[in-house]
């Protein structure tokens, strides 16, 4: 059944959560040399120029499994391809974990605070909506990190892996949704995700407690 007051709190930060992410792929592929990003209108915090609709929809669902439209890249700009390519990839999960941690801070504060207007405490609904934000994106930025490509993970485990292995690896990016799709309908992805999840999200709770 849809929960109106449910997507009415997920909205902001689900939008935030996968608006950051891909911008943060961008941002350093351009810093690293590359303007496809750039002249493609993806260095922006406009979410609608990022969101897929397929990801944004699962990530609505699961609050921890999502994706947005891939950042355009071109390697050749790269002056150490897979160390760039690394440096990229990671740039997107790392993001959300600081995000997390920006919307802990902001969970304690207003749980801690009562912002009234008349009639209506509004810490409340404040906190919940950062709730949300840290399990959204503690979600999102663990999913990308698993070594399946086409995800995060598998751009980082590659830079690491011999030149033998590294194409065969990159190779598996043809299955990567298969893969994705069994582990997700086996209900093997929900043992996978959740259990980080739930650790690192008790973590960030604890160290924004101030």
């Amino acid at each position: 059944m849809f929960d109106f007051k449910l997507f009415l709190f997920l909205t902001p930060s689900l939008l935030l959560a996968l608006t950051i992410h891909e911008f943060s792929h961008g941002l350093i592929a351009y810093l690293l040399g590359d303007p496809t990003p750039k002249l493609n209108k993806r260095l922006t915090l406009n979410p609608f120029n990022h969101l897929d609709p397929l990801g944004t929809l699962t990530l609505f669902i699961t609050q921890a499994i999502g994706w947005a439209k891939p950042v355009p890249i071109n390697p050749n700009y790269f002056k150490n391809l897979w160390r760039d390519m690394a440096l990229v990839s990671i740039a997107g999960p790392l993001s959300n974990i600081i995000l997390a941690f920006i919307f802990g801070f902001f969970y304690n504060f207003f749980n801690k605070t009562n912002l009234n207007l008349p009639n209506f405490l509004i810490s409340e609904p404040l906190a919940f909506m950062c709730y949300l934000g840290v399990k959204i994106n503690i979600g999102l930025g663990v999913f990308n990190l698993l070594p399946i490509p086409p995800l995060d993970g598998s751009k980082v485990i590659v830079k690491f892996l011999p030149l033998s292995l590294k194409l065969n690896y990159l190779r598996l990016e043809l299955f990567g949704f298969f893969i994705i799709l069994f582990l997700a309908l086996s209900g093997i992805l929900f043992y996978i995700i959740y259990p980080p999840l739930t650790f690192l999200s008790d973590f960030v709770f604890h160290i924004t407690n101030f």
